[in-house]
């Protein structure tokens, strides 16, 4: 079996070694980038299956890079950031990011996150039993990531689809955060709750008429979640 490619984008040359030769000795294929320029010359001829992205970067930040990375390809983004201030979070997660991690970190945290995206989209690639949902006037099909609301067209992210999909499976009904984290970011995923919330407030942006009183994407208090389908017109 071939080794994961991962590229790492980062303009600190002691991280971007420290990254590259902890990746490197776990098994996986390593590509360091100091820059976003670099990495999208290197995206013409060489497919990562995971980036590292550094929010920090020179030229084109890592936030940038996201969004013209994301107009080609679904690839797993980690972001790797020590913008602290920027826990809202990342801005990034609505542009598509899959994860965060802050500086300064423990390389076995690292590893661990990275283990967790590329299963979680090794899982997704092999998700063609899903079949295409439909509830109310919500029309989902996970084979093409198309989501269509009434004879609107949404425009969601990769991680904000899976979620929509896990709740209107389950509409009318009360989804704990815990349970979302299962289902949607796997069982033995390492991160935050805290992402759970951000993408939660990015989807209703892009789903409800006003997201500062929701109608379908409601916050039942102290238990979690729920999908109330509204009637196709």
């Amino acid at each position: 079996m071939h080794p994961k490619r991962i590229l790492v984008v980062d303009d600190d040359r002691a991280m971007r070694r420290a990254l590259t030769m902890s990746l490197v000795k776990n098994g996986y294929d390593v590509r360091p980038e100091e820059n976003a320029e670099n990495a999208f010359a290197l995206l013409r001829h060489w497919q990562p299956h995971l980036v590292l992205l550094d929010i920090g970067l020179p030229g084109m930040d890592g936030l940038e890079a996201l969004r013209q990375l994301r107009y080609t390809t679904k690839t797993p983004v980690i972001f790797v950031t020590s913008r602290r201030r920027e826990l809202d979070e990342v801005i990034g997660l609505e542009m598509g990011a899959d994860d965060y991690i802050t500086k300064p970190f423990h390389l076995d945290v690292l590893l661990a996150r990275v283990k967790v995206a590329l299963r979680r989209s090794g899982a997704l690639a092999m998700e063609s039993v899903k079949t295409p949902l439909s509830v109310g006037d919500l029309c989902m099909d996970p084979r093409t990531f198309q989501a269509e609301l009434g004879a609107h067209t949404l425009d969601l992210t990769p991680k904000e689809f899976e979620l929509l999909f896990y709740l209107a499976t389950r509409a009318k009904e009360v989804v704990s955060v815990e349970d979302i984290v299962t289902n949607v970011w796997g069982e033995d995923w390492v991160g935050e709750t805290q992402t759970v919330y951000v993408h939660m407030r990015w989807l209703r942006k892009k789903v409800e008429v006003d997201a500062t009183r929701p109608r379908r994407l409601l916050t039942v208090r102290g238990l979690g979640y729920k999908f109330v389908p509204h009637e196709a017109a």
